[in-house]
């Protein structure tokens, strides 16, 4: 599929990303999400089923995989 974004001439390819997210205060990372993204200008397309799996396992809140250290830019 075409890339979405104005005068981008790429066509978007599936991926695997890290997705991150701020959920109830807390930085969340979910890695390996599919997704599709340009390669010309990096925009990325997540879809709907991917976004309710994404959903379902913060309202589960599933124990994560992995704890990582997080910086604050000062």
């Amino acid at each position: 599929m075409k890339c979405t974004i104005e005068r981008c001439p790429g066509t978007y390819e599936e991926r695997t990303i890290v997705h991150t997210v701020k959920h109830q205060g807390q930085v969340i990372v979910i890695d390996r999400v599919p997704a599709e993204v340009c390669p010309i200008c990096g925009d990325v397309l997540l879809k709907p089923a991917t976004v309710r799996k994404n959903e379902d396992m913060l309202r589960v809140h599933k124990e994560p995989a992995s704890m990582v250290p997080m910086y604050e830019y000062a």
